[in-house]
């Protein structure tokens, strides 16, 4: 069998597709949204009647191989990771994640898994490598197979909710002024954020806090962490739940890492631990009615944390802990490619005013560095923001903790220090890649990260983004003018 006869063949699903016509005829939905996630981490798929949910979830659909690079043109016009000559994949439907669509409640949501085409002489049927939320759950149940150990994932999205002028052009300003935690100035965005909420919750993210950050219009709500995957998707669809609610009202849901100098950048801190064991429970939303199938409103729980300390020194993680922690500083250089993934990125990681974690270093408590242990059970990797794919990362940090784990690796002592006062004390501290250009250079170097990117996938990252930083590098910017327009005579 190909792997997209196995995929469709698998145990249960079959079960689980009538489980979707169930709630497809419960709910009323008429029209389904099939998704994906292209190498930046957008929402691409497409859209099919409801009445056609039984073929479609054996047969897929078909789809150009370039929606995985956003089936956007590189600086030579030319497609980038696949040309029209390309074949087309096909996108069959996991059931597992269907739900409505809160804000249109006739319209349902499933995401796919992608798979080359079953007429192709190559590979027929076989999984497409540039799919990245494919990679991440083949990497997560081979982690499983081979350690016993589950990845578990939370992470801290910021973004900011800025103002449009009349034309629908933004204004260059954040709805509320950059007082961070200030409840009044939460409070000023509560129309907002309690409608994202409300989505969210409705959409199987089991919303936990929040709070205002220090930029202009900055907030971050925070959801019940879960497996690596699960988490991924949960981002994913959050993302979306903000753009909806930007579009209600007239607003622009800002996910640019830094749209102001001068103020904190948007991170998405990840926070990560290796369970062993647990159990699936149901959020059941009261007694209402489910507006999805139950995988989408349940979370894994429970199980041993095998980051836990094991001796009496609670600032350090267990022996499985700290040698996950060996593996990521390792490979700290590549996984900012991917955490920090856009040239913008970088502007956060040079303010270093602001708690930018540009140093391979980790410590208990310590948001100098770029991984902080932030509580005894789990660590923080921080050196990721806003713009990241976090099917991408995940993928990563998981090759990178296999690394650790495999070969008993050991971290350095952890710093206690603010690292900007250690170096000034002698301590020598590498620094993590300062620019889109130097760390694309490093993953280019890391085959352990890379491994994390198979095949096709790393092509199709390593195009668009080295496309992106030679763009830049060819761009005369507002700075260029404000520096040298009249520099002469």
């Amino acid at each position: 069998m190909t792997d997209l006869e196995k995929h469709v063949n698998q145990p249960g699903r079959a079960k689980l597709v009538k489980k979707v016509r169930e709630k497809i005829n419960e709910l009323g939905i008429t029209y389904i949204y099939y998704q994906f996630i292209s190498v930046t981490g957008r929402v691409v798929g497409k859209g099919i009647p409801a009445d056609h949910w039984e073929r479609t979830a054996e047969k897929g659909f078909q789809l150009v191989y370039g929606a995985t690079a956003n089936l956007f043109l590189d600086r030579h016009n030319n497609y980038i990771g696949y040309g029209p000559e390309a074949m087309e994949l096909v996108g069959i439907p996991d059931p597992e994640t269907f739900v409505q669509l809160p804000w249109d409640k006739r319209v349902g949501r499933v995401f796919v898994t992608c798979f080359r085409n079953r007429e192709e002489r190559k590979n027929p049927g076989g999984h497409l490598t540039s799919d990245c939320r494919g990679n991440l759950r083949i990497f997560m149940d081979e982690f499983k197979k081979k350690h016993g150990l589950e990845l578990r994932v939370g992470t801290e999205p910021e973004m900011m909710w800025l103002t449009k002028n009349e034309d629908g052009s933004p204004t260059g300003k954040g709805f509320s002024k950059p007082f961070c935690y200030h409840i009044d100035q939460f409070e000023s965005l509560r129309p907002v954020f309690m409608k994202v909420i409300e989505y969210a919750k409705a959409m199987g993210l089991d919303m936990i806090q929040g709070d205002h950050e220090d930029a202009p219009g900055q907030l971050e709500l925070n959801w019940t962490y879960d497996n690596v995957l699960r988490n991924a998707d949960r981002l994913s669809t959050y993302r979306q739940i903000c753009a909806q609610v930007a579009r209600e009202h007239n607003l622009i849901a800002c996910f640019m890492t830094k749209p102001f100098m001068g103020v904190s950048a948007s991170g998405c801190h990840t926070n990560m631990s290796l369970w062993k064991g647990g159990k699936i429970k149901l959020n059941k939303l009261g007694n209402k009615t489910l507006p999805g199938v139950e995988e989408v409103f349940s979370y894994v729980e429970g199980g041993t944390n095998t980051f836990m300390p094991d001796t009496k020194d609670m600032q350090l993680p267990g022996k499985i802990g700290l040698q996950s922690i060996a593996g990521i500083m390792k490979h700290l250089p590549a996984l900012t490619a991917l955490g920090s993934s856009t040239v913008n990125s970088y502007r956060r990681l040079w303010d270093q005013g602001f708690w930018a974690p540009v140093y391979a270093d980790w410590g208990y408590q310590n948001r100098t560095c770029g991984l902080r242990v932030s509580a005894p059970g789990r660590f923080e990797y921080r050196s990721v923001d806003s713009m990241h794919n976090p099917y991408l990362l995940g993928a990563a940090l998981l090759k990178a903790c296999d690394e650790g784990i495999s070969k008993k690796m050991k971290p350095a002592a952890p710093e206690s220090r603010n690292i900007y006062e250690a170096q000034k004390a002698g301590k020598d501290v590498k620094k993590l890649p300062l620019s889109l250009g130097e760390a694309l250079d490093r993953l280019a170097e890391d085959e352990v990260i890379k491994s994390a990117m198979p095949d096709e996938m790393y092509k199709v990252f390593h195009w668009y983004k080295n496309d992106e930083w030679e763009r830049f590098l060819g761009a005369t910017t507002q700075w260029d003018l404000d520096t040298y327009l009249d520099c002469l005579p």
